[in-house]
């Protein structure tokens, strides 16, 4: 595909111009140099056949140091990755403007992707370089915590900030508060298991309501087991 042609890209484009973040360009597209890194992987969402959002997220080590918030706060992370931990790094999350006025859910099902990935991949933390006006969702929803003061992003005209949420400590809570954020391991091998260089379009359908299904009954069979002794 053409890169003019992504539709993914295009949405970044009309998001960002909506709010004036890009000068305008005629092509009509957002697309960098992180867009073909090793690590990458670009995700949209769908509802009834329509492209509504969509994430990209990179999955950074200490082998493929490549991502957005190692572009503004490398001398954060670059340390933590010489002692081996690995990040889950979300970043050009774009929305249609109809679409998150009809689903204010929207941003929820697009993070769960993240949350999906952070636990395939068994990241350390889930990182999120974002507006310092964005942060207080970011910290209620997944009990991220500042990383950086805010800083200037390349090609972007508003300061963003780095917060992350390290998996084993947050996550937990997320779930409790938030269930819709579980999957199953099928889900997540479908989407994450392939080679990073795959050409892969295929659409998955999310299975949120039957990780929480498993999980109740999990719940359950414990508790008749806890009973019983």
């Amino acid at each position: 595909m053409d890169v003019t042609d992504n539709p993914i890209y295009r949405l970044r484009y009309e998001a960002y111009r909506r709010e004036e973040s890009v000068p305008f360009n005629d092509t009509g597209i957002v697309v960098d140099d992180l867009d073909t890194a090793p690590n990458g992987m670009c995700f949209g969402v769908h509802i009834d056949g329509e492209l509504v959002s969509s994430i990209r997220l990179h999955h950074i080590s200490a082998q493929h140091p490549f991502g957005a918030s190692m572009k503004t706060c490398a001398d954060v992370l670059q340390p933590l990755l010489d002692q081996g931990e690995t990040f889950i790094d979300p970043s050009r999350f774009t929305a249609d403007y109809e679409a998150s006025l009809a689903y204010p859910a929207l941003p929820f099902l697009t993070l769960r992707i993240a949350v999906m990935a952070s636990v395939y991949f068994n990241a350390d933390a889930c990182l999120a370089l974002v507006r310092p006006e964005h942060t207080a969702f970011y910290r209620r929803v997944f009990g991220s915590e500042e990383m950086s003061p805010p800083r200037v992003y390349p090609g972007l005209a508003f300061p963003v900030q780095l917060f992350g949420a390290y998996v084993n400590t947050k996550l937990p809570m997320t779930l409790r508060r938030y269930p819709f954020f579980m999957s199953t391991e099928e889900e997540r091998r479908e989407l994450f298991g392939r080679a990073p260089d795959e050409h892969f379009e295929r659409p998955q359908r999310a299975k949120s309501r039957l990780a929480y299904e498993r999980a109740m009954l999990s719940q359950q069979l414990e508790n008749a087991s806890v009973a019983a002794e």
